[in-house]
């Protein structure tokens, strides 16, 4: 059976994803499923089940977990990611990094630990 184009009245395909606009300001814990990309403030904890993208510009206050991380903007507080965190050259970070595998930028400002899941290679290990 052939079918025809779509009416101009459907809805769109559900997203998984949200957006936080830069003249957004949230005070308060954010917890949902799927992905986040944040624009603007928030004051308070961040948890998602898909990946988190700060923005250049955009700022957190608060730790956040999420499936992966993307710093660009300002984030004060801890990083929980259970993928990978990548801290862009236009980040400042100040707090602890956690995930399968971090990675900064030149340029990029960061005072913390860092700490990452990870097999060193073979000629690093050491021999019994």
């Amino acid at each position: 059976m052939a079918r025809g184009p779509a009416p101009k009245n459907a809805s769109p395909p559900a997203s998984t994803g949200s957006t936080l606009g830069p003249s957004t300001r949230v005070r308060g814990r954010i917890q949902g499923e799927g992905d986040l990309r944040v624009e603007g403030q928030v004051e308070g904890e961040v948890d998602v089940t898909g990946d988190l993208v700060l923005e250049d510009g955009a700022s957190i206050e608060g730790n956040v977990s999420a499936q992966a991380v993307t710093l660009g903007g300002r984030l004060v507080g801890d990083v929980n990611a259970r993928g990978a965190v990548i801290v862009t050259a236009s980040a400042k970070v100040q707090g602890n990094l956690g995930g399968t595998e971090v990675s900064l930028d030149e340029g990029a400002s960061f005072v913390g630990r860092i700490e990452a899941d990870f097999d060193l290679p073979e000629g690093l290990v050491a021999r019994n």
